[in-house]
């Protein structure tokens, strides 16, 4: 399993589509499986820019990991886990299966540019979006620092250039990592 980590427009979702299938594996986006919920009190909650409280995420992701996990699938985890409770759920539950943490880093004002580009609805307040980039940035820290307490890897690449470009850093890095 690979955890794809950045903020909202780092390219995770690109960059997670293109591992899972050079590794005939499955994305599975955390923004992707709350918008495909029929749950609406977590429709709701993305109308507003906000993000999904863990109540509601953990098991939702819990299932979707699960199963692949039981259909003998590689993962690439896109924006998951968030917060500590989700990396505590990761640590005590699927550590095992993790090979690294990849963090996209992209400069906000590009990744405002993207944001505006792509057009979807959760994206269309700023306010909304520095909400959501504040949340992120003052988790992801402690979220690392918990996986790590299982040895998981963490990983920078530079999320700018082209889409090849950055899978071609992702796929370095993790070569470098798997050699160490």
């Amino acid at each position: 399993m690979i955890i794809l980590m950045g903020l909202a427009g780092s390219g995770k979702s690109t960059q997670g589509q293109i591992l899972a299938k050079a590794r005939g594996g499955v994305w599975l986006s955390a923004g992707q499986v709350l918008r495909d919920t029929p749950n609406e009190e977590v429709h709701e909650v993305q109308k507003r820019g906000e993000l999904v409280d863990d109540r509601l995420t953990i098991p939702l992701m819990a299932e979707a990991i699960n199963q692949a996990l039981a259909e003998g699938k590689e993962i690439v985890l896109d924006g998951y886990p968030r917060t500590v409770p989700q990396a505590e759920w990761i640590r005590d539950h699927v550590a095992e299966q993790v090979e690294a943490v990849v963090r996209i880093i992209v400069p906000k004002d590009e990744l405002f540019r993207r944001l505006a580009a792509r057009g979807r609805a959760d994206d269309a307040s700023r306010g909304a979006i520095e909400e959501r980039f504040r949340i992120v940035e003052q988790n992801i820290y402690t979220v690392c620092e918990t996986l790590t307490e299982k040895k998981i890897k963490i990983l920078d690449v530079d999320g700018m250039g082209t889409m090849e470009e950055v899978a071609w850093r992702i796929n370095d890095a993790l070569v470098v990592a798997a050699e160490t």
